[in-house]
């Protein structure tokens, strides 16, 4: 940040929404998921003389944000869960609902059973699956090997699956067949 002093505001400014949308989906709460990002960015501020260059600067905000989620989630700092406010992403990706009861439900069902994933694979699922990382994006961000996050994301997706059965069903899917 080359000792600019509205370089780190910058920063955050410009990559607020990714960041925002990171926290609340690995917090699957908005204060829980503000507190982390407070957390993350007074962590991101305190440590920017040591950032190296070896990673891209947004690539290092994500993971101080991510490391900080996982913080508190480790540390059981947590609120009650509220449904997630972004519809954006469903487990199948068949014709959204159009009744707004309906959204509303899907988002609660698929936020109650993004809790029932430990802390390390719910990380990987919401970076892969939600935000789009390719898994060597994800391993970089949680500093562990592609093979975790691949081993994470498909503990994490077989825990899932009979979770949210009930929405294949409702969306006129059908029942997965036995493998």
């Amino acid at each position: 940040m080359g000792g600019d002093p509205n370089a780190f505001a910058e920063l955050v400014t410009r990559h607020q929404d990714r960041l925002w949308a990171i926290a609340l989906r690995t917090m699957r709460n908005p204060e829980d998921a503000a507190d982390a990002l407070q957390d993350a960015y007074i962590s991101a501020f305190r440590r920017a003389d040591s950032f190296r260059g070896e990673a891209l600067v947004t690539t290092w905000l994500h993971r101080v944000v991510v490391n900080a989620c996982l913080d508190r989630i480790r540390a059981g700092k947590l609120r009650a869960v509220e449904p997630l406010p972004d519809e954006r992403h469903r487990p199948e990706r068949g014709p959204a609902p159009e009744d707004p009861l309906e959204q509303q439900e899907e988002r609660r069902s698929i936020a109650e059973a993004l809790g029932h994933l430990n802390p390390d694979q719910r990380a990987a699922l919401v970076l892969v699956d939600m935000e789009g990382y390719s898994v060597e994006e994800a391993a970089r961000l949680l500093g562990c090997a592609p093979g975790t996050i691949k081993s994470r994301c498909a503990r994490g997706r077989a825990k899932l699956v009979p979770l949210l059965e009930h929405l294949r069903i409702s969306q006129g899917v059908g029942p997965r067949e036995p493998t």
